[in-house]
């Protein structure tokens, strides 16, 4: 029997030469997808299919997805599996918190980025299972910096709060884009929601640096950017990423634009002048790339 048609999406424009890079150190990719497998753990480097995989990979840093890799929300975005609840046995690894502090400390990281897949058919949206996992990091490498890259939680403040309580010392989550555009690129998501996230993450652990990335693109024009700039500092939002988005499958949403980088210079240039401590803006940069780097940088100043 047939499965089900998939409606490809058209392509987008032609790839700029500064968006152009060829795969490397395929030797150093291959072990840590070997040894990350052998741990029955998931990236967002390989779910997603970020174009930095192969640089990150090299010098020892991933991203580690958890509560499995089938997400519960079908993002125009994003290539992370998905599925439906009644459609498949989302079930949860119990060791998988114990199994990322293993491999982290196996990697020897100095600085832990832990994300995860959207999971709206859970009572808590999976934040017990995410801050046992921090505390898992935290115990394994006390000297480590964890930052975590959390879901909406659907905006339960007390979800919110339980991963606060482990005690990451980065708090990120994505817009991901302006909000004429969250109904094509985020149905599942409320744009104001999100930044509801953020200010209770600032009011419950002020000392925690808050952090936020949005991907450009996808239409939106640079008021709309300007416009989400200065909303993410009315909630004090301490670090903003922002890099070109680049459709990851036929499935997803076309590029509506290749951003010139000066123009991701002027965005870090526009949010710099408005407070933030930084703004990490150029065309490869994603919610995670380098955070180790962006981290001491924004703390420093």
């Amino acid at each position: 029997m047939a499965g089900p048609l998939v409606q490809l999406q058209p392509p987008g424009p032609r790839l700029p030469e500064w968006l152009r890079r060829g795969a490397t150190h395929f030797e150093s990719v291959t072990r840590l997808k070997r040894d990350l497998r052998k741990h029955n753990l998931h990236t967002v480097c390989e779910s997603a299919r970020c174009p930095n995989i192969h640089e990150c990979f090299h010098r020892g840093a991933a991203t580690f997805m958890i509560l499995g890799n089938l997400c519960t929300r079908g993002c125009g975005f994003c290539s992370v599996p998905k599925g439906s609840p009644q459609k498949h046995e989302f079930t949860l690894d119990p060791e998988e918190p114990a199994n990322v502090a293993r491999m982290a400390a196996e990697m020897r990281l100095r600085y832990v980025v832990i994300t995860s897949v959207n999971r709206d058919d859970l009572p808590d949206g999976g934040s017990t299972h995410f801050a046992r996992t921090v505390h898992e990091v935290r115990a394994a490498l006390p000297q480590a910096r964890v930052e975590v890259l959390t879901p909406d939680f659907c905006g339960n403040p007390e979800a919110i709060e339980r991963v606060l309580r482990a005690g990451p010392h980065v708090f990120n989550h994505n817009m991901e884009t302006v909000p004429r555009l969250y109904r094509r690129v985020r149905p599942q998501a409320n744009y104001r929601q999100s930044l509801d996230v953020l200010a209770l993450a600032r009011k419950l652990s002020p000392a925690v640096l808050t952090k936020s990335g949005f991907m450009a693109g996808l239409g939106e024009n640079p008021a709309e950017v300007h416009q989400l700039l200065r909303d993410l500092r009315s909630v004090y939002v301490d670090v903003a990423t922002i890099g070109q988005y680049l459709q990851p499958t036929r499935r997803n949403l076309p590029v509506a634009e290749y951003v010139a980088p000066r123009q991701f210079d002027a965005y870090r240039d526009y949010g710099l002048s408005i407070g933030f401590r930084m703004v990490f803006s150029g065309p490869f940069v994603r919610s995670s790339y380098m955070a180790d780097l962006v981290n001491e940088k924004a703390s420093r100043d």
